[in-house]
């Protein structure tokens, strides 16, 4: 979906001599130094790429609903995806926007993460879009079709083949970035492409495509969520709930002034207003209620822990996940379930 570099610099006598000289001075003076900032100072890193329903984080952040929730935040803006599970594995976030397919693959893969909120679901913005003449799924076999390995459209592209009895194998799969994907699908690359809005606005700009299924087609199966690392949860539980607080806030903010709403998310979409308000209908934000009902047990995959089971075993079975992914703890509904 970078490391910094480092450098090692060399400090002369001289220097050391007036280090060791501004030491002696702070010792001497004690309580003069300013104190450095508390642990409530510190933001928390959030991550978050584009899609419908992680675009709402811009509007907490430029209505300053983090700040009115007590909470500081430092949100990063991804433009790949992929680089924002990366970063959140690799401890340069707190917390990320993701799948909950991604998250799973990432918790097999030694990540210790725990899901808090429910941003939404996906109800047909996610994508596979195909050339002209591409017909049905069968019409895949023997063509180039592109996603990003091992995310979310790589899922759905899997679970579209598998429901048509057609093995990745039959068809030729090209691993590109999200973004790289839809350009080389409109620049007749590749015959078929699994993208998520918007870049879906971007795919369908070729003369004759069509999408081929979506996640409408497998209700419950992409849900969208604010995920955390572990251990960030369990030593700042009250930032994690003032967070989750002020999710909730936004989309009061939004349902209160949809008109300035909207030009803030389709600016960060990159799109214009019209085609911001055709994704409506593909996703599906959950509200509070919605959140507390998903964290309970059930027998479809409108529910979070039926879900984590289902997908654990696909992503196993299709080689997205080596391993079984550690399953207990993964998801914690206190926060949902104590937010005002």
């Amino acid at each position: 979906m970078t490391n910094p570099n480092s450098h090692q610099t060399r400090t002369s006598l001289r220097s050391l001599s007036a280090l060791t000289l501004a030491g002696m001075i702070a010792v001497t003076l004690g309580g003069c130094s300013k104190p450095g900032p508390s642990a409530s100072d510190v933001p928390v890193r959030i991550g978050y790429s584009a899609w419908p329903g992680w675009f709402p984080w811009k509007v907490s952040e430029e209505k300053g609903l983090f700040t009115a929730a007590g909470v500081p935040v430092r949100l990063t803006w991804f433009d790949g995806y992929l680089d924002s599970i990366n970063a959140l594995n690799a401890g340069q976030l707190d917390c990320n926007s993701q799948t909950l397919g991604d998250t799973l693959s990432s918790v097999a893969a030694g990540a210790d993460l725990q899901v808090v909120l429910t941003n939404d679901i996906s109800s047909g913005n996610d994508q596979i879009i195909a050339a002209p003449g591409i017909r049905s799924v069968a019409d895949l076999k023997g063509k180039k079709v592109a996603a990003e390995q091992g995310t979310v459209d790589h899922y759905l592209l899997l679970l579209g083949l598998k429901k048509a009895r057609i093995s990745e194998k039959d068809i030729t799969f090209v691993p590109l970035e999200t973004g790289a994907a839809a350009a080389a699908f409109v620049a007749g690359k590749v015959d078929a492409v699994g993208v998520f809005a918007p870049f879906t606005t971007q795919a369908l700009k070729r003369p004759g495509s069509t999408t081929l299924f979506s996640s409408k087609d497998f209700p419950g199966a992409i849900s969208d969520h604010l995920v955390c690392n572990r251990e960030f949860v369990a030593k700042h539980p009250e930032k994690v709930q003032q967070i989750v607080n002020a999710w909730f806030a936004t989309l009061r903010q939004i349902k209160a002034e949809p008109g300035p709403s909207l030009a803030i998310l389709a600016k960060r979409a990159g799109v214009n207003e019209t085609d911001y308000k055709a994704y409506d209908a593909g996703t599906t934000i959950y509200s509070l209620e919605k959140n507390r009902q998903v964290f309970q047990p059930g027998t479809t995959m409108t529910s979070l822990p039926f879900a984590v089971e289902q997908i654990s075993a696909f992503l196993q079975a299709v080689g997205l996940a080596k391993t079984a992914p550690k399953l207990d703890g993964l998801l914690e509904p206190k926060f949902v379930n104590a937010a005002n």
